[in-house]
């Protein structure tokens, strides 16, 4: 019995991490050529228009990211260099910074948000078949599972 459910999990991470690897092209891909915004920074706009304020602490974006300090580094500051977002002390405490969504970033999200929602459902429509889709699924519960409970694990009662 072990030994099946073994094999159906090694058959599940399988499909997830090769039909992940073919979507994340494709979708990349897709991103780029409407709208000249790679993932990372389609992501990072996304993170920031739903902050409060429309900004997050460096580290919180890394951690959402997971993203290391130097790659959070480069990806903002490759935003930045194009307009789409904005590098400030953090407002609260002034101690570290903070990433703020600009017009322009605002502006390349909300343009490129429908070309991607198309393109994530033509993708997800017409490259996964029955079998991946079902295992994806099982993949994502179980995924779902555990980052909730790392979460509630991980929470310290407010003081």
């Amino acid at each position: 019995m072990t030994d099946s459910l073994d094999s159906e999990r090694m058959a599940c991470w399988r499909a997830y991490i090769e039909s992940s690897q073919r979507l994340f092209t494709q979708l990349e891909d897709d991103l780029r050529a409407d709208s000249e915004l790679s993932f990372a920074d389609y992501h990072v706009l996304v993170l920031l228009s739903e902050a409060p304020g429309q900004r997050l602490r460096m580290g919180e974006l890394a951690g959402r990211l997971v993203f290391s300090p130097s790659r959070l580094t480069y990806q903002i500051t490759t935003m930045q260099k194009r307009g789409l977002v904005a590098r400030q002390s953090c407002a609260e405490d002034g101690r570290g910074s903070e990433a703020v969504l600009t017009a322009a970033g605002l502006l390349a999200l909300r343009e490129a948000a429908p070309h991607h929602l198309r393109s994530v459902r033509a993708h997800l429509m017409d490259d996964l078949d029955d079998a991946e889709v079902a295992c994806l699924t099982r993949v994502f519960e179980r995924l779902g599972r555990r980052l909730r409970a790392d979460r509630d694990a991980s929470s310290t009662p407010s003081e």
